[in-house]
């Protein structure tokens, strides 16, 4: 296909002699006496190269070439000076200008100028195509790549939650074992443990429901400006009837100089609610060191603007190894009592605050949960609201 060139000259004969010679060599050649017919016939007919006389009336060749650049910045442009304008010259190819050549015009100076201009705007066509092709070919890999990893989220999640519902199973099929034992032996004994082995499957299944629940809930957070002090005032209020059936003694200690931060005290609270319960089962299954067992919720400032809270017990802490994967869909340490999905609630709560959560724990002495949240959390709009 011919390349378009747009010859922009006042003088007529100039254009009637250039455009011969152009045609001549293979060229589809358009022309304007002036630089704002120019710009017309740029828009309508969109030219490959422009070769432009530098001195015009009314709009001169270096503001023509400023408009060319700034509406079609691909257009390849070549200036037409006299020998004295070489000043003007170096100017143009400051602004983009691709070539310059000098009057009286050379025809072979002006082909080789012009099989150049042309070249370098057919590459750089070619190089945008090129570059989209690469765009849409990004996007849709990484739209596949995404696809991939929620799929395989999806699949760790079905499979967190098979082992779970197989764990409850698996109890409830016990149960029922030693049940009908008993029925058949007429063992009150038996039929007493059968029947403590379903009840507590049964309460393995609402805690698995209601965990799911509570997980699905997470999505979103609401901050407002409060004492950071309030949640774990509310989760000592709710929690130490509990601690007082199960023999532990739950306290608090609170950093009375905390100021204010921007959270949602309702998920904060489930958080910490998480972190106190876990921490309560785990004494509960372990005889204490000095007869009492202890859990502790703490606050207190961070190294950065914000609040640390601390749940500590004296349990029999946590191996290095489990505690590496206590964050990971579905994993506990309760066995057949637990889901997982409270550690995994507790996470998603803390990242959504911006914040971090780690583990300390000494085998045999007890085990620290460490949440960081930060006084504002990052990117959160004027309204003091984020879903």
């Amino acid at each position: 296909m011919e390349e378009k060139i747009l010859l922009v000259d006042d003088e007529e004969d100039i254009r009637e002699v250039l455009s011969f010679f152009l045609s001549d060599i293979g060229y589809s050649v358009l022309t304007a006496a002036s630089g704002r017919k120019a710009l017309e016939l740029l828009c309508s007919e969109n030219p490959s190269v422009v070769l432009c006389d530098i001195k015009m009336p009314e709009m001169n060749g270096i503001d023509l070439l400023q408009r060319i650049k700034s509406e079609t910045p691909d257009t390849e442009v070549i200036m037409i000076t006299g020998h004295g304008d070489m000043d003007l010259a170096i100017r143009c190819l400051q602004l983009d200008a691709s070539d310059f050549i000098t009057k009286p015009i050379e025809e072979s100076v002006l082909e080789f100028s012009l099989k150049r201009a042309t070249e370098r705007y057919v590459m750089r066509r070619q190089l945008r195509a090129y570059t989209e092709k690469l765009e849409q070919l990004v996007e849709e890999k990484s739209r596949q790549l995404i696809d991939a990893e929620r799929m395989a989220a999806i699949g760790e999640t079905v499979a967190g939650l098979s082992h779970s519902i197989k764990n409850i199973a698996g109890g409830l099929k016990g149960g029922l074992f030693v049940l009908e034992k008993g029925l058949e032996l007429d063992n009150r004994e038996y039929l007493q443990q059968g029947w403590h082995l379903v009840r507590r499957n049964v309460d393995n299944i609402r805690n698995l429901s209601l965990d799911l629940l509570n997980y699905g809930k997470v999505g979103s957070v609401q901050f407002r400006k409060v004492d950071p002090n309030g949640p774990v005032r509310e989760v000592l209020r709710l929690m130490t009837a509990r601690a007082e059936e199960q023999n532990i003694l739950l306290e608090m200690e609170l950093d009375h100089t905390l100021e204010p931060v921007f959270l949602d005290p309702d998920a904060v609270e489930r958080c910490l609610l998480n972190l106190v319960t876990n921490a309560l089962d785990a004494c509960a299954d372990h005889e204490p060191p000095d007869g009492t067992h202890r859990v502790r919720i703490q606050s207190e400032k961070g190294a950065v603007p914000g609040v640390v809270y601390r749940v500590i017990d004296t349990g029999p802490g946590i191996e290095d190894d489990i505690r590496e994967q206590l964050f990971q869909s579905f994993f506990s340490t309760k066995g057949m009592r637990g889901t997982g999905i409270g550690l995994m609630m507790t996470r998603k709560i803390v990242e959504l605050h911006g914040g971090d959560i780690q583990a300390e724990s000494e085998k045999g002495k007890g085990t620290c949960f460490i949440v960081r949240l930060p006084a504002e959390p990052p990117n959160m709009p004027g309204d003091v609201s984020r879903k």
